[in-house]
């Protein structure tokens, strides 16, 4: 899997709350490394939750939880993509 935070690939069996990058230390059971975390979504998460993770890149205790396979080295994803693409057109038809 790739770490969210240094974009890294590590050897990681499960995620589990208390599981932390072995390399930078970032939590890996939180927001930012949920395949359910986005920027654009109600409380920047596709899951319909009931109250809002305050910090995405902290550890939590979210049932929906799942580790986003589609990160890339770097630690970008498809809602990098997608915001990149939404700011080109902002910025040529403002």
């Amino acid at each position: 899997m790739i770490c969210w935070k240094c974009g890294k690939e590590i050897k990681v069996e499960s995620v589990y709350r208390q599981t932390d990058c072995p390399l930078c230390g970032a939590d890996l059971h939180s927001c930012k490394g949920c395949k359910f975390y986005a920027p654009n979504s109600h409380f920047e998460c596709r899951e319909s939750i009931s109250e809002p993770v305050t910090d995405k890149e902290r550890a939590n205790f979210c049932d929906f939880f799942s580790v986003n396979n589609n990160l890339t080295a770097g630690g970008s994803n498809g809602d990098d993509k997608a915001k990149a693409a939404k700011d080109a057109f902002n910025a040529l038809f403002g």
